[in-house]
């Protein structure tokens, strides 16, 4: 016997039945529908076997509901691990220092927001900036530098030992 042989005619004559039953087991149509496509792709990959069964329509109902039942139980399992692990704090709203740090990081060019962000708030050194920008490390220097500059000016700021004009 080939391995569809018969499948077809089977899958055809049996399909609303499953899906039925499946569905109300669990009271979701989609759910019953996947489950009962799932074992159906089980049964057609042991056709040979299951073809001779007595019942191979029960044999695909079982599946079915034995995925379905899979499906609860990793949702009630996801549900209680949350409840243990409870929401997450609030988290309040950013800073004024924040706020105005990002405003200034969007005013500056792309290639010094990119050094400045990666080497001060992915901590990477110059020769990694670099490599990853595939970027000669004097330029890296430079764009930091110019960077630096360009946000204390939006900022307001300082540099560190640097005298202020005011």
């Amino acid at each position: 016997m080939g391995t569809d042989e018969g499948f077809e005619e089977f899958y055809r004559d049996t399909r609303h039945r499953v899906v039925t039953v499946l569905y109300a087991l669990g009271g979701d149509l989609a759910e019953a529908q996947d489950a009962a496509q799932e074992a159906y792709v089980r049964a057609w990959q042991r056709w040979d076997r299951i073809a001779g069964y007595d019942d191979p329509e029960a044999w695909v109902r079982t599946v079915g509901h034995r995925l379905l039942v899979n499906r609860w139980r990793k949702i009630r399992n996801g549900v209680a691990a949350y409840r243990r692990r409870g929401p997450d704090p609030a988290t309040g709203p950013p800073s004024e220092n924040t706020v105005a740090l990002v405003a200034a990081l969007r005013r500056l060019p792309t290639e010094q927001r990119q050094a400045i962000v990666l080497h001060h708030l992915a901590d990477l050194s110059v020769a990694e900036i670099a490599a990853q920008t595939d970027t000669p490390t004097g330029t890296v220097k430079a764009r930091l530098a110019r960077g630096r500059r360009a946000l204390a000016d939006l900022l307001d700021t300082t540099l560190p030992g640097e005298v202020s004009n005011a």
